[in-house]
């Protein structure tokens, strides 16, 4: 029985017609004996149609049966209802759907289990990160503001539903005015006795179809004062090692200059006090360097032809000029530019490169100026590179680490930048680009 229950159901039908055919033919020949021909065709016929119908009814209840329940998961599996199996043991051809069916229900319910799981850890990391979230929809109504952003703008309460400006208003001064700005930045909250630094980031996108913002707000205070203290830590080492290395041989110079004056050998005096002054001088450098950097004021742009400014910088440091220099006019502080661009060569210079192989170019580009420093000496490495521009960062003994920071900073001042990158064949190229609002 339980083969015949899985038969196919097309062999089943077929099977079912050639046996109402047999039937038809056996009853039409048996009523011949009392009836006409035709009678007995057409009565045969009738009542083997008759028994042919009710068998077909009944096979095909079950297929409804079926069918309507496939389409109840169907419909249950777009509600997002994935609990629904079906049992099915009866034609094997509907076997192989039904397991499909079923294969495809758990498949669901499993994908919803691990997404419902992704959520709560998601929900959980959300909620306990130190970096307050912010949900915002088109009306920069709260969608979603995580316990950071609770205990920051909202006292601990939930802020779902509130709109950002009323919260803003409640927060500190401060805190709407980075807002107000636009775009990504950093502010302060608190007074000098307890400050707060914070590093506000934006960021739209759609969600279901909707324009949304999402705002992040970090404390930096621990951070920035982590590196304010090891950039101290560096600056004093820096400033100490430097300091030795120039007091002591002045100390000790000038003990032997007084020992030579008692014994009256002052012939030999000039040369001491020629090491002297050479290493004051050194010594007076470099804190000049640094007061420089430290004291950066605005540029002061003036209309400056290049060809004069360029030829000013040759005569203070040798190197050749790579191509032609445009004969405009640039409005640009050249005081600062002329050190960002000694700096730049002198480092040039110190690379290893010859002499020769130091050269600058002056282009005009689509959005300014660029001026490139090339050498042919080592290069940096991707560790350098990515330090390079930092205060402080040398990879030389007696380096200070200003000079690109310096450049940086005076290209940064011009509304410019400054980038550096390793040349093919070896060597390096620095180009600083000037804005085109620099321009004449």
């Amino acid at each position: 029985m339980r083969i015949l229950r899985v038969l196919p159901l097309a062999i089943r039908m077929v099977a079912l017609v050639l046996l109402g055919v047999f039937a038809t033919a056996a009853l039409t020949a048996l009523l011949a004996r009392w009836l006409p021909p035709w009678q007995a065709a057409a009565i045969a016929a009738l009542v083997a149609g008759t028994a042919m119908g009710l068998v077909v009814w009944r096979t095909f209840v079950p297929l409804r049966a079926l069918f309507r329940a496939l389409a109840g998961t169907v419909a249950g599996y777009r509600d997002g209802d994935f609990s629904f199996g079906i049992t099915w043991d009866r034609y094997g051809d509907l076997i192989e759907l039904v397991d499909a069916h079923n294969e495809l229900g758990q498949t669901l319910r499993d994908q919803r289990l691990s997404l419902v799981q992704r959520e709560l850890l998601l929900d959980t990391m959300v909620q306990n990160t130190p970096v307050a979230m912010l949900l915002l929809d088109p009306s920069r109504r709260v969608v979603l503001g995580n316990l950071a952003a609770r205990r920051m703008l909202g006292d601990g309460r939930r802020l779902e539903g509130h709109s950002l400006d009323d919260l803003l208003q409640a927060a500190p001064p401060a805190v709407g005015e980075a807002f107000a700005r636009g775009g990504d930045g950093m502010f302060t909250v608190g007074d000098e006795d307890r400050e707060d630094i914070y590093h506000l980031a934006r960021r739209m996108f759609r969600l279901n179809g909707r324009l949304h913002e999402l705002v992040l707000l970090r404390q930096m205070t621990a951070e920035l004062r982590r590196q304010e203290v090891q950039t101290w830590k560096k600056v004093i080492r820096v400033i100490s090692h430097e300091l030795n290395n120039s007091l002591a041989p002045i100390a000790s110079l000038a003990h032997s200059g007084a020992e030579l004056l008692r014994r009256g050998q002052h012939e030999k005096l000039p040369i001491a006090l020629s090491t002297i002054e050479e290493r004051a001088r050194h010594l007076e450098g470099f804190l000049r360097d640094y007061a420089r950097f430290a004291k950066l004021p605005a540029p002061r742009n003036e209309p400056t032809r290049l060809p004069p400014f360029v030829e000013k910088l040759r005569n203070q440091v040798d190197f050749a000029v790579d191509g032609t220099i445009p004969d405009e006019i640039v409005r640009f502080d050249p005081g600062q530019l002329e050190q960002a661009l000694l700096n730049l060569l002198k480092n040039a210079h110190e690379s290893g490169t010859a002499a020769d192989t130091v050269s600058l170019a002056v282009r005009r580009i689509a959005d300014g100026w660029r001026i490139d420093v090339l050498d042919r000496g080592s290069g940096m490495n991707e560790a350098v590179l990515a330090n390079a521009l930092l205060p402080f960062y040398s990879t030389k003994r007696s380096g200070t680490g200003l000079g690109l920071a310096l450049a940086r900073e005076i290209a940064e001042a011009h509304g410019g930048r400054i980038a550096l990158l390793n040349r093919d064949g070896g060597g390096l190229c620095v180009s600083i680009v000037l804005p085109a609002q620099g321009g004449p």
